[in-house]
């Protein structure tokens, strides 16, 4: 997924902590109705490194002239440890943050917990300056639960291909806007230069946020599943086992070296310094490489590859939330309206430029005149990508769970990163996919069994 990221986002990292004295903002997002709180000026957050929350802390002086006094600490993690950080602080009513950076996975999750407000009942629907209505409708079901939004998007994306306009033009290869996995496969065949560029660049890197979360939509679109109706694992099914095998062969064969290292943040800079000919991954990506001008002008986009579905986008969003056992909880929304209001967005394109506003959230940012002349070459496809996504069907089979790169059951975290340490070790050559794949379909027998 995805993820400006931290995208992404390891296990083994090391704890980065970012301590902003700040202030906040009202730039129309409104202080919110009701919600506790304490005489505390000061709202911590936990976020996930990436670079839109740089810009975030760049910009959080603008949120200090509206709000005198209010301080915003950030807690800065990589993605893994600060999943690990705040669902440990969340579920003992630990209470170290006002407000959490959370998925869209986690957010129903938490929710039926009761670990989550309800933002539309405490805050949003007395926040009229909000605009609840202009969020992207697949981005807000996937935050909601039980009618209510718990978290709010800061941004959303899916997937899409990115390649050099150049290189294939001087390979010969044109490509259409909703290509096939075969003909991509074809032309990082032909577009491969070992020891220069490599012909697609995938992530090998171990993580369900990582690996699984472009692995997944391959799986999805070549007519495999994580589970049956039975909650029966079919991670050795011929579908998934023929879609394991075609991305491990394909990045091993015409992928980036040492791709079983490489997640999100690694491809972004191999893609920069043009040693990518093609690269899947998010569509947040392009606000990155937008920033690069001579990478930029040279890179074309099209919708994610198929095989036997129509789409094969993921859908993620990178959301804040306020825990319940906040003491804070009036100042928290406060900020979280501001960091996703349509005026936030507004700044970030004055003072950055458009082309960075963080894409994927509201509706109002793919009509608004500056970002659609700045993003021209690659909105409507972001925009068109996460409209497009169903995560009740996103496979052919039917299945019992929602998610495309990923299964909303709280075990899939655990799951999910076995099963990348196992995709990451066939691809680095350590075992086979089949060997990967038998571990896989062990390791979800008895996540299944719990679900029946």
């Amino acid at each position: 997924m995805a993820i400006r990221a931290s995208r992404r986002w390891q296990a083994a990292s090391v704890l980065a902590l970012a301590a902003i004295g700040a202030a906040a903002c009202g730039g129309g997002a409104g202080g919110g109705g009701g919600g506790g709180g304490s005489s505390s000026k000061t709202v911590t957050v936990a976020v996930v490194a990436n670079p839109d929350i740089t810009q975030m802390e760049q910009l959080i002086s603008n949120f200090e002239k509206q709000n005198p006094g209010i301080k915003v600490k950030f807690d800065t993690l990589p993605e893994n440890q600060e999943r690990s950080e705040i669902q440990k602080d969340i579920s003992t009513n630990g209470g170290l943050y006002d407000v959490v950076m959370i998925s869209n996975y986690e957010t129903p999750i938490w929710a039926k917990n009761g670990w989550l407000d309800n933002l539309s009942t405490k805050f949003i629907n007395s926040d009229s300056s909000y605009d609840v209505s202009d969020l992207l409708p697949p981005i807000a079901n996937s935050l909601s639960y039980n009618g209510g939004l718990y978290s709010v998007p800061f941004y959303g994306e899916s997937s899409m291909l990115y390649y050099r306009t150049s290189m294939l033009k001087a390979a010969g290869i044109t490509l259409p806007q909703h290509p096939t996995w075969a003909q991509v496969a074809a032309a990082a065949a032909k577009l491969n230069k070992p020891g220069k560029v490599a012909g697609i660049c995938l992530r090998g890197e171990n993580g369900w946020g990582e690996n699984l979360a472009t692995l997944d939509t391959v799986i999805n679109t070549y007519g495999g599943s994580w589970y049956n109706t039975s909650w029966q694992p079919q991670l050795t099914s011929p579908a998934t086992e023929s879609a394991v095998n075609f991305y491990v062969n394909l990045v091993k064969k015409d992928g980036e070296p040492g791709a079983a290292n490489d997640g999100f943040t690694e491809l972004l800079t191999l893609y920069e310094q043009n040693k990518c000919a093609m690269w899947y991954d998010s569509t947040v990506a392009a606000g990155s490489i937008s920033a690069v001008p001579s990478v930029f002008k040279d890179t074309s986009y099209a919708f994610a590859p198929t095989e036997k579905t129509p789409a094969s986008g993921w859908l993620y969003t990178w959301s804040l939330g306020i825990p319940k056992d906040s003491a804070n909880q009036a100042n928290a929304w406060k900020f979280v309206s501001w960091a996703t209001s349509k005026p936030y967005l507004q700044l970030v394109g004055q003072k950055l430029g458009w082309a960075q506003v963080p894409p994927g959230s509201r509706t109002s940012t793919y009509t608004n005149p500056n970002y659609a002349k700045a993003a021209s070459a690659f909105a409507s496809v972001t925009e068109q990508s996460i409209n497009s996504v169903n995560q009740a069907k996103a496979t052919v089979p039917k299945v019992p769970y929602v998610g495309i790169q990923f299964v909303d059951i709280p075990q899939f975290e655990d799951l999910g990163t076995s099963v990348s340490n196992q995709i990451a070790g066939a691809i680095a050559g350590s075992e086979s996919v089949s060997q990967a794949l038998q571990a896989s379909q062990q390791d979800a027998v008895p996540v299944g069994q719990a679900q029946k």
